[in-house]
């Protein structure tokens, strides 16, 4: 399905199909061919994403936080999807050949969906703030309820024999909170973008495409999760790659699901 066709009316609820294993890969071309077509978007919202991240590993660090990097780090890349908002305007105006304008691209989280998106933007908030009270649920059980050991005077205990059942029981408490988040954003973010609707019939869709092409899905997740960690490594410098084109992807995901 070509992403030039006429987008759909305002306030009904699109049809969707199954998807293949093509149509990640087209996806992902799609989306570098938009990375290159308009770089000044995909290098800003990256430099504004990274930022973020600097911010809150200062942040920690100078109030000698440094246990909740590990989970900082873990949860960070879930507020990605936001901040990729204004690379789905992008992709969409490249599309239909609207003006690509810093202003209706800045201004598209609140232009469209009628106020939808910053109420979904409070799902992610909880999400966000529920991840940070398991991990410390965690944390307490496999280390007690104590005085938390201080990565900064020993760096080693990160990879003590003891942090390994503490790693696997957060790793897949983490792993669950973020498919159900990935569940109920991958379509219904860019779907708000394209239609007048209510976020919870959105977040209902999303759910529903994932669920009726999980295959597809869990690679798509996955292929997010691994770039996004391995562009997280040096310094959070590969993100201005991989921010971008994993945003400009997502949308032509969305409008590969289309039916």
């Amino acid at each position: 399905m070509s992403t030039t066709d006429t987008m759909p009316a305002a306030g009904v609820l699109p049809r969707f199909r199954k998807l293949g294993p093509e149509d990640v890969s087209g996806a992902l071309s799609a989306g570098w061919a938009d990375f290159r077509r308009a770089p000044q978007f995909g290098l800003f919202f990256a430099a504004v994403y990274i930022a973020g991240g600097l911010a809150i590993g200062w942040l920690l660090g100078v109030t000698g936080q440094f246990w909740w990097m590990i989970p900082a780090g873990f949860g960070f890349p879930l507020i990605a999807p936001f901040v990729a908002l204004g690379l789905y305007e992008a992709s969409r105006r490249l599309a239909t050949g609207e003006p690509l304008e810093w202003s209706a691209v800045m201004r598209a989280p609140f232009r469209h969906g009628n106020g939808q998106i910053p109420a979904l933007a409070v799902i992610l908030l909880v999400f966000f703030m529920m991840w940070f009270v398991v991990a410390r649920v965690v944390f307490a059980v496999f280390l007690g309820t104590g005085s938390l050991p201080n990565i900064a005077s020993d760096p080693w205990v990160l990879i003590s024999a003891e942090m390994v059942p503490l790693y696997l029981a957060g790793g897949a408490i983490g792993a669950a909170i973020a498919f159900g988040l990935f569940a109920t954003q991958v379509i219904s973010l860019p779907l708000l973008l394209d239609r007048d609707i209510d976020f919870v019939s959105a977040m209902i869709a999303s759910v529903g495409v994932v669920r009726d092409n999980l295959g597809v899905m869990v690679r798509w997740g996955l292929t997010i999760a691994v770039l996004t960690v391995l562009a997280m490594l040096p310094a959070f410098l590969g993100l201005f790659v991989v921010l971008p084109l994993l945003g400009h992807a997502s949308w032509h995901l969305y409008r590969r699901a289309l039916a």
